[in-house]
């Protein structure tokens, strides 16, 4: 697996951040996947043809990043379909929860300075670096 250079992730970053601002200066949507989602899901009139564009530049501009760089996926552990299922369903039930999820609240959120946002990053990053210690050294 190639390691990633700062001047990458500075670069994504940056195209993160751009991306969202333009979605919220040009349609005023927040670019928080799970609300994307949800709109495909259950579209509202007018408000469905930029959401699935939304989806398509994410999906392609990886598939595409991955063929132009030759990035390999790293070598995952195989789950069952009933632990993928679970891991899915408490993931949305978590987004439903937190109103947002993470791109929505880490990107977006702060971008505008929302309290909300500040502290559910906030907590993310914590119970994520707890899953992680338990994960690595306790299990």
């Amino acid at each position: 697996m190639m390691q990633a250079l700062p001047w990458e992730s500075l670069f994504g970053g940056i195209l993160l951040g751009i991306s969202a601002v333009l979605l919220l200066i040009v349609n005023g949507k927040v670019a928080g996947i799970s609300g994307v989602i949800n709109g495909l899901l259950a579209p509202k009139s007018g408000d469905y043809a930029w959401r699935l564009l939304f989806v398509l530049g994410m999906v392609s501009g990886g598939v595409l990043s991955v063929m132009m760089l030759g990035i390999e996926a790293p070598s995952t552990q195989s789950s069952s379909l009933l632990v993928l299922s679970l891991a899915g369903l408490l993931v949305g039930f978590g987004t439903r929860m937190g109103n947002g999820c993470t791109s929505g609240h880490g990107i977006c959120g702060i971008g505008r300075l929302s309290k909300r946002s500040i502290v559910a990053t906030c907590v993310f990053m914590a119970v994520a670096a707890l899953t992680v210690f338990i994960r690595l050294h306790v299990l």
